[in-house]
Formats: structure tokens, C-alpha cells, sequence
């Protein structure tokens, strides 16, 4: 399944609950916030009903005995007391439902995040841009469903039939009224509704687009500004922003038409009631205080289910996006092993015959290789030829189609990849891939992030060995880095990466063309490094195309894919 994909009709049918279950059973903060959230529910409707009722015993002594507010000090006490805690109720409720939609949105963007990444590069849930999307704004849309939608869910539950139950007590005619008319707002929601189906989950699969092509638009600007095509795309972004306004558009006026229809809907059925009570009240057949009661009372049935239709699209896009999250979370991860991994010091890695489909065959194809301690191995083939994938099957990062990645200890014994500890194998693996991922924080923390405790004399000596002390005398250690290390060139950038995996005391280094950034002054300093982890007796695999860097390799493999 792709998350790009438009929803699909029948996933568009679906039914779903107003409040879905995983995000109750899963999420603990939304399953406080729902719980906290009923109890204050009958807070209020106590609230509202002591307000009614006091409100129709003043009106009464005013209308009928000349008797003003202030001589019943009792009453205006309860009163005040009624709407300060129904006051307090809603502030409770507003407050602290916006902080169970963050911790719920935290919680659940975290376990999006850390799920996709044992799910591997190829993982069915997604990767890259999209699921970039998802965990961020897409994952958003269930801030307004919890802190709109849920509360006003909760209060039709709870302030409505029990201000029904207190209309029947009061006056059974009006409570008769409100019966047959209340199935109407429901009824003209499932209109809404079936009007708006679907619609949420094309509008967040459209953002999840438009992030996706984005992305990759920018991270391919670069190489378009080289060949001279960076005017070109403009169209593509232009369209793609044409079709989410679009879709947003659509959403909002069914969110507003629905609001209104819902509203006009409320106001007849309140005045249905009014006018029963008005007609009874001129011919003697009802005592005022009920009567008030009631007219206080019969909005308040209606008001939570009108809030509730106009809080529909609020509905459908935070069901969508708990959907989408446990699209993600439902991906089965590949099973962890259970045995230690050898000392890759002292032992080797090997892919025998390994195959992984691609969307044109086979890439690699039936690919060996034995990775020997302490020599550095140089994989080589055609674009495409699946360079990358061999070092992630190699890794345990992917699950081959064919053929089987193992490592040899050094007694000879040969232990299956999928079966080791794959922590106990990564803690002793370097990798650098073309774009490197580098932690925030100076160069110099980021640099001690790769070895803790390393000495001055260490840091200056791998920032020579790479090249980086030139960024060091422009900028200093302290100098700030962002995230993946914004705020210096992707060149600079690839030497920090560089020095960080020669500081690393891991036994084996993975490299993914660590020359592609840089210049030719540079590339020599790879080289140099290249050699220095050898003469370290560190094992070294590298990704390579340009001649210089398979020239330094002890031994070489040739991938090739298969159509």
C-alpha cells in the first residue's frame, strides 16, 4: 500500500466510529482526555439545569408576585454558583484539551517515526517525504478532533438526554416535541456526511503529495540548477498547489453548509417548543416556572448535536489521520534475531547470491561478496544496479527475495543476518550515506557524539585527517549546527560526516561515495582517510564510481541487475 495513494472507494464506504478505538486503546493521553472529558460533561449539565430551574423560580416571583431578584439571595447565590463552575467546567476542559492533543499527537508521531525505521528502507508504510508528511502535518488534523470534536461529542451524551429527562419531569408535552425533532440533526448530519465522504482522506492523500514531490523537488535542485532546467518545475508546484487549494476549498464550504443547515435546523425545533409553551401559557394551561424552565432547558438539547454536525469535517479529518498513523503502525517489522553477533573484527560478512525485485527485475542480481577484516571492499556496477540495497541486505536493514546475507566468524562458523541481535551487529557499524545525518548541536559535540571522551588532540587530528579544519578556523568548535547539520554546505557537511566515522571505534566503516561533494583537493584527503582506517586494521566497504577510490580498494565486486 502506498500512503500517496488517493483513499480508495471502498476504504471511502467504510464505517467508523465517531471515536476510534485504537487511538482510546493505544494513546493513553486520549483515553484520559475522554474519560476527563465525560466527567465534565455532567458537571456542566447539572450546571445548566440548576441555572434553568433557578433562573425559571426568579422570573416566576418577578412576573407573578412583583418579587425582585435581590430578595431571594439564596437563589441568586446558586445561580452564580451554577455558572461559575459551568464557567470553570469549559476553561478545565478547553485547557486540558489542548495538552491531550499535543501529548497525544507526540506520543503518535514518535511511534510513527521509530516504527518506519525498523520497518527498513522498503518498509510497506512509506518512507521518506511522505512519511515526513504524515508525521507532521498530517498528524496535526487530529489536534481540532480532539479538542472540537470529542468534548462536544462527550456533552451529547451527558447534557443532552439529562437535560431531556428534566424537560419530561417538567412539561411531558415539550419533552414529546424535543423527541420527534432531535433524530433530525442526526438525520441531516448523515446527509452531510454522505456528501462529505471521502473527501478528508483525498484532501490529507493530496497533502502528503505536494509534501512528497516538494521535497524531492528541493532536494533535486541542485543538480537541475546544474543542467540549466530550475525554471521548469515551477509549473509542477504551481499545479499541485492549484489542487490541494482546491481540495481545501471543498472541505470548507461543506464544513460551512453544514453549519448553517445544522443552526437553522437547532432554531426550529427550539421554536416548535416555544411556541407550545406560548400557546398553553395564554390559555392558562401551563404554570410560568416550568415554562421558563423548559425554554431555558430546550436549546441546550439541541446545542451539543448542532456543535457536533458543524464539528463533522473536524471528525473525518482526525479519523483519517489516526488511520493513516496506524497505517503505519499496523506494518508488521521484520523479526529481530536473537544471537549476539560476532566480532566483525575478527569476522567477516558475506552476501551469497542475493536478489531483491525492483520495479523493473531483479536489483542486485544473484550478487557475492565477501567483505574480509581489515581490507576495504569497493562495490561498483551501473546506476541502479542496487549498490545501496546489497549494503542494506548486507546489514540486516533488508529482508533479501533471494539468496541470504550471513556473517562468518572466525572458526569458520556462518550465522544468517536475520538471525543475530541486529543492534549487537549496527553498534559495530559506521555508516556514511551520500547525504549524511548528523546530529544538532557545535561541531565539537557533534563530533564527541561519535566517540565520547575523545581529547582535544584527537578532534584536531581527525578535522585535519579530513579537511574539516578549515570549516573549524571560519567558524570555530562552538559553531551552532541545525538538524542533519544545517548551516554549513553539504561539502562541509560530508567532512564532519567523514571525521565523525574515523574518530568512531567501530570495526567496520560503510561509505556511500564519499567523494560525491566534494573537490578534487578534497577527494585526496579521502583517500588518505581510506588508508589511515586501514592501516588501523578496520574494515572498510565502499560505495564507489570514480576510479580513484576502487584504485585504493584491497578487493572489488561488481553488482548487476536483472530484468
Amino acid at each position: 500500500m502506498t500512503l500517496t495513494a488517493p483513499a480508495s472507494p471502498r476504504a471511502a464506504r467504510t464505517r467508523r466510529a465517531p471515536v476510534d478505538p485504537r487511538l482510546l486503546r493505544e494513546v493513553r493521553s486520549a483515553r484520559s482526555h475522554l474519560v476527563r472529558t465525560v466527567a465534565l460533561g455532567l458537571v456542566q449539565a447539572a450546571c445548566v439545569i440548576v441555572t434553568a430551574l433557578v433562573i425559571a423560580r426568579l422570573g416566576a416571583q418577578l412576573l407573578e408576585h412583583r418579587q425582585l431578584p435581590q430578595d431571594a439571595p439564596a437563589l441568586l447565590l446558586a445561580l452564580l454558583a451554577a455558572l461559575a463552575v459551568r464557567a470553570a467546567a469549559v476553561l478545565v476542559e478547553q485547557r486540558t484539551a489542548h495538552r491531550a492533543a499535543t501529548e497525544a499527537i507526540g506520543d503518535l508521531r514518535g511511534r510513527i517515526v521509530a516504527h518506519a525505521a525498523t520497518l527498513g528502507p522498503r518498509g510497506g508504510a512509506g518512507r521518506g517525504a511522505d512519511l515526513t508528511a504524515l508525521a507532521t502535518t498530517g498528524i496535526e488534523k487530529l489536534r481540532p478532533y480532539l479538542v472540537g470534536y470529542v468534548p462536544q461529542l462527550m456533552l451529547a451524551v451527558t447534557v443532552t438526554p439529562l437535560c431531556l429527562l428534566t424537560i419530561g419531569i417538567l412539561d411531558p408535552l415539550s419533552a414529546l416535541i424535543a423527541v420527534i425533532t432531535l433524530p433530525l440533526v442526526p438525520l441531516f448530519m448523515i446527509l452531510v456526511g454522505k456528501m462529505t465522504v471521502g473527501r478528508s482522506e483525498a484532501l490529507l492523500a493530496d497533502m502528503r503529495t505536494l509534501w512528497s514531490q516538494l521535497l524531492d523537488l528541493v532536494d533535486g535542485l541542485p543538480t537541475l540548477r546544474a543542467l540549466g532546467r530550475e525554471r521548469g518545475p515551477e509549473k509542477i508546484v504551481r499545479t499541485l498547489g492549484d489542487r490541494h487549494r482546491a481540495s481545501a476549498i471543498g472541505s470548507l464550504t461543506f464544513a460551512f453548509l453544514s453549519s448553517m443547515v445544522l443552526e437553522l435546523l437547532a432554531t426550529l425545533c427550539v421554536a416548535l417548543i416555544a411556541v407550545s409553551i406560548g400557546m398553553r401559557l395564554v390559555y392558562g394551561e401551563m404554570d410560568l416556572a416550568p415554562a421558563l424552565a423548559v425554554l431555558v432547558l430546550a436549546p441546550e438539547i439541541y446545542l451539543p448535536l448542532r456543535n457536533v454536525g458543524s464539528q463533522y469535517h473536524s471528525s473525518t479529518d482526525g479519523l483519517a489521520a489516526v488511520g493513516a498513523a496506524f497505517e503505519v503502525l499496523d506494518e508488521v517489522p521484520p523479526a529481530d534475531g536473537a544471537i549476539p553477533a560476532p566480532d566483525l573484527r575478527t569476522s567477516h560478512l558475506a552476501l551469497r547470491c542475493v536478489s531483491v525485485l525492483s520495479r523493473d527485475g531483479s536489483a542486485p542480481h544473484r550478487a557475492d561478496l565477501e567483505l574480509r577484516p581489515g581490507r576495504i571492499l569497493a562495490l561498483t556496477g551501473a546506476s541502479g544496479a542496487g549498490k545501496t540495497t546489497a549494503v542494506q541486505v548486507l546489514l540486516g536493514l533488508l529482508e533479501a527475495d533471494e539468496g541470504r546475507a550471513e556473517v562468518v566468524d572466525e572458526h569458520g562458523n556462518a550465522t544468517d543476518v536475520r538471525e543475530l541481535d541486529r543492534r549487537s551487529l549496527w553498534d559495530q557499524v559506521a555508516l556514511l550515506p551520500q547525504r549524511p545525518v548528523l546530529p544538532p548541536g557545535t561541531i565539537r559535540s557533534v563530533l564527541e557524539s561519535a566517540r565520547p571522551g575523545a581529547t582535544d588532540a584527537e578532534l584536531e587530528e581527525v578535522a585535519a585527517a579530513t579537511g574539516l579544519e578549515a570549516v573549524i578556523a571560519q567558524r570555530g568548535w562552538s559553531a551552532d549546527l541545525g538538524r542533519s547539520g544545517r548551516g554549513i554546505s553539504l561539502g562541509e557537511r560530508q567532512r564532519l560526516a567523514l571525521a565523525r566515522a574515523l574518530l568512531s571505534p567501530t570495526p567496520l566503516v560503510v561509505l556511500d561515495e564519499p567523494t560525491a561533494h566534494l573537490d578534487g583537493g578534497t577527494e585526496d584527503l579521502v583517500l588518505d582517510l581510506l588508508r589511515t582506517l586501514r592501516a588501523q586494521g578496520r574494515t572498510v566497504l565502499l560505495i564507489a564510481h570514480r576510479s580513484r577510490l576502487v584504485d585504493v580498494a584491497d578487493d572489488v565486486a561488481v553488482v548487476e541487475a536483472a530484468s
